[in-house]
């Protein structure tokens, strides 16, 4: 059994940085690969971006693609999400889920476990 909980989220002005972080409980969430998705108001959850167990392979949706970086520290079973020229489109609820396989997938459908959700808001 892995539990998330995530945290980092709030509000910034357009332009601005965030850094989240997903941390765990039960080390078997270091084989495990680990994305991040957002859902943004009145929309459906989308896929942000995964690293494989290792920390080796990232991907990315291409909107955040050089704006954010996704890396894990599997020493403190934690998985960072950090968000750099963050613009208003990037709002919504921010989650992290952990998957049971050990590469890159992107799919919602792909992951089993998932945390309650941060709270991002960017003011333009």
């Amino acid at each position: 059994q892995v539990q998330l909980l995530e945290s980092g989220g709030g509000w910034v002005q357009a332009g601005g940085s965030l850094s989240l972080s997903c941390a765990a409980s039960g080390r078997t969430f270091t084989s495990k690969t680990t994305g991040w998705f957002r859902q943004p108001p009145g929309r459906a959850r989308e896929f942000v971006a995964t690293i494989d167990w290792s920390g080796t392979y990232t991907n990315y949706t291409d909107s955040v693609k050089r704006r954010y970086t996704i890396s894990r520290d599997n020493a403190k079973i934690t998985v960072y999400l950090q968000m750099n020229s963050l613009k208003p489109e990037d709002t919504a609820i921010y989650y992290c889920a952990a998957a049971p396989v050990r590469y890159t997938v992107i799919r919602l459908d792909d992951y089993d476990y998932w945390g309650q959700g941060t709270q991002v808001t960017v003011s333009s």
